[in-house]
């Protein structure tokens, strides 16, 4: 019964000959993250881009106000695109509304937002910039309509000035978090999730070498996965769909379709989710310890649902050697252990 649980729930990491990049967002090897010019507020697995009147790729309009302290609302703009001068709070001397040191950027799961290098889309993004971010805000001007907005954040970029659509952004007086050694590592699973450990450190069927340290949980189809420990996203891989040879796994073949996400960590460690169903964050995006990073699945070189997690080295690609973890909620547990979680931040 042992063996028959361990190869239901199981996935291949090849010593050789894989292709590693491709799981990796920032390998170059895949599309994911690319956005055409006319798009403000791209997905990181989606090239599809918006019309011309829209800032957003997305279906979501990405109402920009949720949960920020501030909101800007603009007038309504004519036919030529000017805006009239109503807004809902008294503004600075630099266009910005009162107490708006900074802006938190607020886009959908998973995408981003182009930094552009004047108030339009127009001309192509100097950068991106993940959900959540927090950035310092030097003004709000009028530029292109966007979702019906003119209204845009100049910003500082990375040392140099950069401008957003407010329409996926809101004044906040937060600080940009700030990554700090984790005082430990909780189990992968939401809080109170009770799962099997199906293959453990150096199991006979594939954790050997680079994913000697790796833990498989024998985890239902769609099982929220959650990060151990806080962490910063490094790399993505969602571009393996319903349909696709690799969905539901399958052998070495498969090895370079496994949808992932890679966090990294204050200490300069990374920890890899895989074999999703989907990935549910960004590339640059901060994520607290407990919540969700993916969904379980069966993807890549797999031989049936599982969840694969592993902290590792940072070595620039997604797929890197694994070294040892122990979690504060369970120990090391082995093969044919039981765990319960309690990472409940």
């Amino acid at each position: 019964m042992l063996l028959a649980l361990t190869l239901a729930a199981a996935c291949g990491d090849p010593e050789g000959g894989e292709s590693e990049g491709a799981g990796s967002s920032n390998s170059g090897q895949a599309s994911a993250g690319t956005s055409t010019s006319s798009g403000d507020a791209s997905t990181t697995t989606s090239n599809a881009s918006g019309s011309d009147s829209s800032d957003a790729t997305s279906s979501s309009t990405g109402d920009a106000s949720e949960g920020s302290t501030t909101t800007i609302t603009s007038g309504t703009s004519d036919s030529s695109g000017d805006a009239a001068s109503d807004t809902d709070a008294t503004t600075g001397a630099d266009g910005l509304p009162p107490d708006c040191p900074r802006v938190e950027v607020m886009v959908a799961m998973g995408n981003v937002l182009n930094v552009r290098p004047t108030p339009s889309t127009a001309e192509a993004p100097i950068g991106k910039l993940a959900n959540g971010a927090i950035v310092d805000a030097l003004d709000l001007v009028d530029g292109e309509v966007v979702s019906g907005d003119p209204k845009w954040f100049e910003i500082d970029f990375e040392g140099q000035v950069g401008y957003i659509s407010a329409v996926y952004a809101a004044c906040t007086l937060e600080e940009p978090p700030e990554l700090q050694p984790p005082a430990g590592f909780w189990l992968p699973l939401a809080c109170g999730t009770t799962a099997t450990v199906s293959q453990g450190n150096f199991g006979d069927f594939s954790h050997q070498g680079k994913a000697a340290y790796a833990f498989d949980f024998a985890v239902g189809l769609g099982t929220p996965l959650v990060a151990i420990a806080d962490g910063i996203v490094l790399h993505t891989y969602n571009q393996t769909k319903p349909g696709d040879p690799c969905y539901t796994g399958g052998g070495p073949e498969c090895y370079a379709y496994a949808n992932l996400v890679v966090l990294l960590h204050g200490d300069g460690s990374t920890s890899l989710y895989k074999h999703l169903n989907e990935v549910l964050v960004g590339d640059g995006e901060f994520v607290p310890r407990g919540e969700a990073v993916g969904l379980s699945g069966s993807t890549g070189y797999s031989t049936g649902r599982h969840a694969h997690v592993a902290r590792q080295e940072d070595c620039g690609v997604a797929n890197c050697q694994s070294i040892a973890l122990e979690f504060v909620d369970a120990g090391v547990p082995k093969t044919g252990q039981s765990v319960t979680s309690k990472n409940c931040p």
